[in-house]
């Protein structure tokens, strides 16, 4: 499907919308969009996209926007999600979070990094497709603004795929990569253990069981767990084993690659009569996150067979959290809070195509402004830190793909939160040029590997 392609001419358009872009991305940061209260913002790129005359827009019941340009039978999408954290300590913003500002080099404002920049440079770049002709024979481009996925993501392509009965042959994931191109990340899952006690009066607690104790030995095991080395003696080995070949044979090289696992405390809650009583429960979340070689029903086993938890038995619970929060449109699609490990090969058709396209245009190493080249001095081809919509995309259903968006990691949830004009100009273009040279022909089983143990949706309780 590779074509010839004018690379100055893209570069050119590009930059031909660095107005507008700018524009559309400040009136998307000027409306709040927290999780479940996306309407607003979805509506407004609801309105642009038709402005640009997409050939067709639609709001799927979970409230995602989609948008496609061509009328091929085969579909490649730019995947975005458009909610955001919110602003915490209103005392940590310089200025306003959604009125912002702008200046010759970037725009502040909350979500402009994470990721509605990414969104405004894939509506522009289907734009830019169009009007190019460079809609490739066959094809239309799929442009998805998504909701929820800063409380559960995934669950808006779960939906896509399962609901919508929407499956793309490739996506580009537009989280921001700080001008790289990303062929993977860890995945992650969310573990809850409730310890169970009895309560008595504090003046004389031997007549009770104090499930805050209990679950003290439980919470320094899960520190251990992730702390500790991994040597024959240790009895809580740590989770950095698994880049051992000894401990992870078929996958350690991948993992080393994506960085070992890791487990916290992020919550604890208790209950208790009152304050001159035992607790007589408690219980904590942990933040697991995933590498290479690790599977859910593993890191559950992990977890049970703490020394503490197994030393407490029936008083303790170990389960996955499950999600069920209303979309904005009222839509409640229940799935467990497991968000699977993916990794593509750097000679992979869809990935090998972002590095083309990056070198026909830009040359092989990042580019930015002078500002944003502080972070950006690493391997053109690289993963990310944190996790994306891509658990779902790639690591429940196998669907191909690769990320490359504007703005910078580490304006993910930070107060003060900026992202780069000039990346909303290449990131427009390089879509363009990387949709072009895509091969889907040359896909191969052995281009992706897959972690998870075997799971249909919604059936893990």
């Amino acid at each position: 499907m590779a074509r010839e392609l004018d690379y100055e001419l893209i570069k050119k358009t590009a930059e031909g919308y660095r107005k507008d872009m700018t524009a559309f991305l400040r009136a998307m940061i000027a409306i709040p969009s927290e999780s479940a209260e996306e309407e607003g913002v979805i509506r407004r790129i609801k309105q642009e996209m038709e402005k640009l005359d997409f050939d067709e827009v639609q709001i799927d019941g979970l409230g995602n926007v989609i948008g496609f340009m061509g009328t091929g039978d085969k579909i490649m999408c730019l995947d975005g999600h458009i909610d955001t954290v919110g602003i915490g300590n209103r005392d940590n913003w310089t200025h306003d979070p959604y009125e912002g500002y702008e200046t010759d080099d970037l725009i502040y404002g909350r979500g402009g990094s994470d990721q509605e920049g990414g969104l405004c440079a894939s509506v522009y770049a289907a734009k830019m497709m169009k009007d190019l002709d460079l809609i490739p024979e066959g094809y239309k481009v799929m442009v998805s603004g998504d909701v929820m996925e800063e409380d559960c993501d995934g669950l808006c392509w779960q939906y896509i795929v399962n609901k919508d009965g929407i499956r793309p042959e490739f996506v580009i994931s537009t989280e921001p990569t700080d001008g790289g191109i990303y062929r993977g990340h860890r995945g992650r899952m969310e573990i809850r253990v409730d310890v169970r006690g009895v309560s008595c009066h504090g003046s004389a607690p031997e007549r009770g069981d104090n499930a805050i104790y209990k679950m003290a030995d439980v919470v320094n095991d899960v520190r251990e767990l992730n702390n500790n080395g991994y040597a024959e003696s240790t009895q809580i080995k740590g989770l950095a084993k698994m880049l051992d070949p000894k401990f992870n044979p078929d996958h350690y090289e991948d993992a080393r690659f994506l960085g070992r696992g890791s487990c916290t405390v992020s919550q604890i809650f208790y209950t208790s009569p009152s304050r001159c009583a035992v607790a007589d429960s408690c219980a904590i979340s942990i933040d697991r996150r995933m590498t290479a070689g690790e599977t859910w029903e593993g890191c559950l086993e992990e977890v049970k067979n703490l020394p503490a938890v197994k030393k407490y038995g029936d008083d303790v619970k170990v389960t996955m959290y499950m999600y069920d929060r209303p979309a904005w449109t009222g839509e409640v699609y229940e799935t467990e809070c497991y968000f699977p490990t993916w990794i593509n090969k750097e000679s992979a058709p869809h990935v090998k195509a972002l590095v083309d396209a990056h070198k026909a245009l830009f040359g092989d190493k990042r580019i930015g402004c002078e500002a944003s080249m502080d972070l950006r001095n690493r391997p053109l081809v690289d993963k990310w830190t944190f996790s994306t919509n891509c658990v779902a995309i790639q690591g429940r259903y196998g669907i191909p793909c690769v990320g490359f968006g504007p703005g910078a990691e580490s304006q993910a949830h930070a107060p003060n939160e900026i992202t780069y004009k000039d990346d909303l100009v290449t990131s427009a273009a390089l879509y363009v040029a990387a949709l072009n040279l895509y091969d889907g022909s040359a896909a191969s089983d052995d281009d992706a590997t897959e972690f998870r143990a075997d799971l249909t949706d919604n059936d893990i309780k």
